[in-house]
């Protein structure tokens, strides 16, 4: 099951589409609710939106719920830049808590503002806003931590928190920051206060990307987003206090990285369902990388797993996936690729190659690869795709049919007209009837409901 964005073209009208997807995707949706109803080719080709945002097919529509610079509703300064990964979770009386990251670097246009009990660094420009949601009505805007650097994204808590992760191994003294960076912190969109700024040091500092936790036995997945040799690594998380609920993280615990024996790279797998038994978890030197960066520590003469650009990681049926955005050998990787999913299985210590994206395509640039990724409540899978010119959401059945669902407007030659750049943070609404999606730049945060199940 492949197809050429030729073919994806020709079928959908998107004109700039720059992904395809190969794979036995029925694994993927194997064991979880999403997979009985998969098979639909899409909604429809896109229609240019009048207002000049975002492109949808016909009988959905959006709603802006925020853009950067407006005044947060709580009045402590304006809507911070760069929204990021994000996570729908329910709250009381039907409301939906919707938290955003805020990937937030030192030369940030609007910072996350500081907040007294919900800051770790006040040179920190990152952190998370929490937005209360009835129906596509917006309650309340705050911040729900600060001080905080490059949030990229990170992963919900069966306890219906959110794990936000720094994308950044900067220390104290670096960029003006007053303490060290690259940790996961936990967010309560509900009561911030309750969470506060607190790192939760030992599950690493490294350049984190994403989370997953297996709810039944409560380890924590973590991927690394390394661009540059030597590439980042896939981590385990064992608590001391498993699903303990919230803070319970705080607890400690040991961290872990996976090794795929003698595979030192996973760009050098290209078979979909190559599949590897007797994963292996090896115990990390120096969770604090207080002298060496984790990806370069000493892992003994079998050495330890590799890959470019670890992104996505998320939790479905019994098994976590996580996400290699692309991998080229320019870069020092052993192959090129254009995207990967994996599966890991727990129970049979197994890891499987499930989704290759391309380079079976026309596709010339790794960029335009996928990022966030969720799965639609109404069956299948919807991918951000993060490269150059025109940005779309993506969907994609088990049947391996690709088509887009979202369409951010890019009118760069307008003098004045808005950059539009990649999406993040796909998530839905707990009932499943909104899709709600960031756009990075300019910061937006848009509210998409239609025939999902149509």
């Amino acid at each position: 099951m492949s197809a050429t964005r030729r073919q994806i073209l020709a079928r959908s009208g998107a004109l700039g589409a720059g992904i395809a997807f190969s794979g036995a995707l029925s694994e993927l949706f194997a064991g979880t609710a999403a997979a009985q109803d998969l098979g639909r080719t899409g909604y429809g080709p896109l229609v240019p939106d009048p207002a000049g945002l975002l492109d949808l097919p016909r009988g959905f529509r959006y709603r802006v719920l925020s853009r950067e610079g407006d005044p947060l509703r709580s009045g402590e300064g304006p809507v911070p830049s760069n929204h990021d990964g994000m996570t729908a979770l329910p709250g009381r009386h039907g409301r939906v808590h919707l938290v955003r990251n805020h990937e937030n670097r030192p030369t940030a246009a609007h910072p996350v503002p500081t907040v007294p009990g919900l800051t770790y660094d006040p040179a920190g420009k990152g952190g998370c806003t929490a937005l209360t949601l009835d129906g596509d009505r917006v309650l309340s805007e705050r911040v729900a931590v600060a001080g905080t650097a490059v949030n990229c994204a990170g992963g919900p808590t069966p306890w219906r928190t959110w794990l936000t992760c720094e994308e950044t191994e900067d220390l104290a003294g670096t960029n003006g920051y007053t303490k060290d960076h690259g940790f996961v912190f936990e967010v309560d969109p509900a009561d911030p206060h309750r969470t506060g700024a607190v790192p939760l040091t030992a599950m690493g500092r490294f350049q984190h990307e994403a989370v997953a936790i297996d709810p039944a036995r409560g380890i924590v997945y973590e991927t690394e987003d390394a661009f540059l040799a030597p590439f980042g690594l896939f981590y385990r998380f064992l608590p001391e206090r498993p699903l303990g609920g919230v803070g319970s993280l705080r607890a400690g615990g040991r961290l872990q990285a996976m090794r795929v024996p003698d595979v030192p790279d996973l760009s050098s797998v290209q078979e979909i369902g190559t599949r590897f038994d007797g994963v292996e978890w090896v115990d990390v030197p120096d969770p604090l990388a207080s002298g060496t960066p984790i990806r370069l520590q000493d892992f003994g003469p079998r050495g330890i797993t590799h890959a470019q650009k670890l992104e996505g990681c998320y939790w479905g049926g019994d098994h976590v996936y996580f996400v290699s955005s692309f991998a080229r050998g320019a870069d020092g990787s052993a192959a090129d690729h254009y995207g990967q999913i994996w599966r890991y299985d727990p129970a049979r210590r197994r890891l499987t190659l499930v989704i290759v994206f391309g380079p079976d395509t026309d596709v010339r640039l790794p960029g335009e690869s996928p990022d966030n990724i969720c799965l639609a409540p109404g069956g299948g899978l919807m991918v951000c795709e993060d490269g150059d010119g025109e940005q779309h959401v993506f969907g994609v059945t088990r049947r391996g049919e690709v088509y887009p669902l979202a369409r951010g407007r890019q009118d760069i030659g307008t003098p004045g007209a808005p950059a539009w750049g990649e999406f993040a943070g796909v998530t839905f609404s707990p009932d499943g009837r909104t899709m709600y999606v960031n756009c990075y730049t300019p910061g937006t945060t848009f509210a998409v409901t239609g025939p999902w199940q149509g």
